[in-house]
């Protein structure tokens, strides 16, 4: 690595660690206002918000990484341009494409250990993060939902009419084992229970009835235990539960949804394709913060600082755009998540070609 390429580096590094820095204390000060009533109601000690805390930077550190990338390589070319050294670089007989290496070792260096962090670090912080907020910044959560369909396994049906999460009991249960549409056994009970010291369900006032050709052999009793393709989890409060989720977590889960015919199937697999798109987000933004800030202004940087931020924004606002329709089931997942990525490259593109430097 050349001096150019280590000093190009080092302010490219060194000014997104102090943009990184500087927002998440702004968003932390808000945060902790906002939130500063609720710690005093439920009477948390300064040791559990310090721990929430802990968990809370790191996830809102990476989750705005491509703002804060794009915002460091503006603010540091702009400075360069100003002090006119990318012209003493280029008349040296540096090309603008050469010059451009060490900002894209940079941002590789951030995508990769971003694309780690949301993977597999991140998403084990979430979990203690997010189960703090709904012992203690959230509401109760009631499960209201009726009538209760899905595909536990292949040929297994689940049903429950209703399902009280507080107490853990469902009421009006049904499994049914099907071969293609010939029924083979039917379990049903009034009512179901979990366990916790046992782990299984106990159903309550069940019969099984098991199909034979034409015959029928039924089985009824009081209460029996049994282990089901379900969990009382799955009845708790789910809101965002997939960014606690790493990459290999997703994939189950996706997996798991689609057997069961689930309609939030959507928002896991554009969390799980979002997690892709996110590294070459951080590259398209540096390639696209050097071209915009490269030419030196007779304003000053001031402007070219200003520009960055708002085709930040703008990138902000066209992903969450994209995802929303992801999320709707407008557009499959895999290839709204990218369009962001592919209007922004081509921008940059069409920027590296016709606007001077």
């Amino acid at each position: 690595m050349k001096l150019l390429d280590r000093y190009i580096l080092k302010q490219f590094l060194g000014a997104f660690i102090f943009t990184v820095l500087i927002i998440c204390s702004v968003i932390l000060v808000i945060d902790i206002t906002e939130k500063t009533e609720k710690f005093v109601k439920a009477e948390l000690s300064t040791g559990q918000i310090v721990g929430y805390y802990m968990d809370f930077i790191p996830w809102i550190a990476n989750f705005i990484t491509p703002l804060t990338v794009f915002i460091a390589t503006v603010f540091i070319t702009s400075k360069l341009a100003g002090r006119t050294e990318i012209v003493a670089i280029l008349s040296s007989g540096v090309s603008f494409r050469r010059m451009l290496v060490p900002y894209l070792i940079g941002s590789t260096i951030i995508a990769l250990v971003s694309f780690v962090l949301t993977g597999w670090i991140i998403p084990d912080s979430n979990k203690t993060k997010r189960e703090f907020e709904i012992q203690y910044l959230k509401s109760r959560y009631y499960f209201d939902k009726t009538n209760i369909h899905m595909q536990v396994a292949k040929g297994k049906y689940l049903y429950i009419r209703s399902y009280n999460n507080q107490a853990d009991v469902g009421y009006n249960f049904t499994l049914e084992l099907m071969d293609s549409t010939k029924l083979l056994e039917k379990l049903s009970s009034s009512r179901i229970s979990w366990n916790q010291e046992k782990e299984k369900w106990t159903l309550t006032n069940w019969s099984r009835h098991i199909f034979n050709g034409s015959e029928e052999e039924i089985e009824k009793g009081t209460t029996m235990d049994t282990t089901l393709a379900i969990h009382p989890s799955e009845f708790e409060n789910l809101e965002k539960n997939y960014e606690a989720m790493t990459i290999p977590e997703l994939n189950d889960e996706i997996d798991k949804l689609t057997l069961r015919g689930a309609g939030n199937v959507e928002f896991y697999q554009v969390e799980k394709y979002t997690r892709f798109t996110s590294p070459f987000a951080v590259l398209i933004l540096t390639f696209m913060g050097v071209i915009v800030s490269a030419r030196k202004s007779r304003g000053g940087t001031g402007f070219q600082i200003a520009l960055g931020f708002l085709l930040s924004f703008l990138y902000i606002l066209f992903f969450i755009m994209s995802k929303s329709i992801a999320e709707a089931g407008g557009m499959h997942p895999a290839i709204s998540v990218w369009i962001p990525n592919i209007v922004f490259g081509g921008i940059s593109l069409l920027m590296y070609k016709y606007v001077p430097r």
